[in-house]
């Protein structure tokens, strides 16, 4: 990865961590993943070469930049969903910033209309979105990861409790295998048979 791409998700980082430190309200914070957790998402979109990347959960774009700029080395890019005007606007100046605006495709409103017009297949897909939703966000998400294809979703730790039923779903699904990996705020990974 390019040192001057890694500054600026620097920046956003400290910036995310800033501005929810100061805002309470959740659509006024930027929710964003850890670095850690960037780093895992840049290394498994370039170790399977996923050109399809699918991200429910854009906020200021910090996590899609991770994700693009892998998708890109692969010829790729990156569908995005949001549904907050303020973030849209924030996400697209991110990625113009650092150079992958071309490389994703960012689709406002709601994901659950947004999934329900999308076709896949998709490589890989990250949900960091609403987790009130999570559970009925996969039975749209399973049919469009390709086969071989990887189900990454944010906070399995830090929320476990309130995910307990969508991660025990994604674990007994009988097309999918999962774990999940103590890196930032828990991230479980589950692959498509």
């Amino acid at each position: 990865m390019d040192r001057a791409l890694l500054q600026l998700l620097d920046e956003l980082s400290r910036f995310g961590r800033d501005n929810d430190a100061r805002e309470t309200a959740r659509p006024r914070r930027m929710l964003n993943i850890t670095p850690e957790t960037g780093r895992l998402l840049w290394l498994l979109v370039k170790a399977s070469a996923a050109a399809r990347v699918l991200e429910v959960g854009t906020s200021n774009a910090y996590s899609t930049i991770w994700l693009a700029d892998a998708a890109r080395l692969a010829g790729g890019r990156v569908t995005t969903l949001e549904y907050d005007t303020a973030k849209l606007e924030a996400a697209r100046s991110n990625l113009a910033r650092a150079g992958l605006l071309e490389h994703v495709e960012i689709i406002p409103g709601r994901a659950a209309d947004s999934l329900a017009a999308l076709a896949g297949p998709f490589d890989l897909i990250f949900l960091d979105a609403d987790r009130e939703s999570y559970l009925a966000y996969l039975a749209s998400i399973v049919p469009m990861l390709r086969s071989g294809g990887l189900l990454v979703t944010d906070n399995a730790t830090s929320h476990a409790e309130e995910l307990e039923g969508f991660l025990a779903a994604v674990e007994s699904h009988p097309q999918l295998f999962a774990m999940t990996l103590p890196i930032g705020n828990g991230e479980q990974v589950a692959v498509k048979h």
